[in-house]
């Protein structure tokens, strides 16, 4: 690269007013960009404040209902959800996944009703809320996640989701072979205009603890996901799952966590060239919040900072429990 030098170049010219610094902004960050993240929860008119997660709470299909209203007049344009199911109804199989009247697809019909198709809804497919053991998928005796028996449990969930009125499919689970699985029985069962968005480069990770809590999981947790969840030390392995689950039809990919993990993001926007997202995840949040509660920082500034980041690194979008908040800062 050739160009002049000091002081024929000053480079903070540009910076010096703020109409000129937004003229050479490189990176936009809109409402558009953020999908946001809900817990559901049984009973009608209930929200449960999740400890872990300050400010963020646990609904009841209809308030997640309104919520979805909320997204839609802020201008997010998708929400995920994920369930904290009853105790009662969590087995060693996770066979409340495929039940057609779980809270899952109850809150998918919710959200249809109260807006039809003017947002997206974005379906967790993972058997961890679903299961005594609180792990992705299906047991062995000897402790050890099998990979295609959950592959099979895996697929009517997301069949079941589709039927329901999901728009995007996005399996969690990191079992492999799963992504094609899920794409041929979508194709099969009349879903081909469903999604998916892989969690493709999913981390065994320190920062999902909070989450954990909200979805019921935290105390049943048996042993760790250290086999089919990726290592953190890992970068090159993340760029052949991304591969795999291209190839076998996925739409988009995800990488998880966020921020730790914005190389990821880089290397495979640079690489592969499709849409990538990244969620922001519950301990990251977490993070912010007790920071800001702190005084060691400012809470609105952190927020679009961190989501800045994930644009600025080859985000498509961010999942973030900051979502409204954020959306609402970027219309003040």
């Amino acid at each position: 690269m050739t160009t002049a030098s000091y002081p024929a170049l000053r480079l903070r010219r540009t910076r010096s007013t703020g109409w000129s610094r937004a003229l050479h902004r490189e990176t936009s960050l809109s409402p558009a960009n953020l999908i946001w993240p809900l817990f559901v929860t049984e009973g009608r008119g209930a929200e449960e404040p999740i400890g872990s997660l300050p400010g963020v709470s646990r609904w009841s299909v209809d308030g997640i209902a309104a919520r979805a209203r909320e997204a839609v007049a802020l201008g997010i344009p998708c929400i995920a959800l994920f369930p904290n199911t009853q105790p009662e109804r969590r087995s060693e199989t996770g066979k409340e996944a495929l039940n057609s009247d779980n809270l899952m697809c109850r809150a998918i019909r919710e959200i249809r009703d109260a807006c039809g198709s003017d947002i997206g809804v974005l379906t967790d497919v993972a058997l961890d809320p679903y299961t005594t053991h609180g792990q992705d998928g299906l047991v062995d005796d000897g402790g050890y996640v099998t990979n295609d028996d959950t592959v099979e449990v895996l697929v009517g969930q997301a069949l079941n989701q589709a039927a329901a009125g999901a728009d995007i499919i996005a399996p969690s689970d990191m079992m492999d072979g799963r992504i094609g699985a899920i794409r041929a029985a979508l194709e099969r069962e009349g879903h081909g205009n469903v999604q998916i968005m892989s969690y493709a480069a999913k981390y065994a990770s320190a920062f999902y603890g909070p989450f954990r809590d909200a979805v019921g999981s935290a105390g049943l947790l048996k042993g760790d996901k250290k086999t089919y969840q990726m290592d953190p030390a890992n970068a090159e392995e993340a760029l052949r799952e991304v591969a795999l689950d291209l190839a076998e039809g996925a739409d988009s990919v995800m990488v998880k966590p966020g921020l730790p993990y914005l190389d990821i993001v880089a290397r495979v926007k640079a690489r592969f060239e499709v849409p990538v997202f990244a969620y922001q995840v519950s301990g990251e949040y977490a993070m912010i919040e007790a920071a800001a509660a702190a005084g060691a920082g400012d809470r609105d500034a952190l927020v679009l900072e961190t989501l800045l980041a994930f644009r600025r690194a080859g985000c498509s979008g961010v999942l973030t429990y900051h979502a409204a908040h954020a959306a609402r800062l970027m219309a003040q």
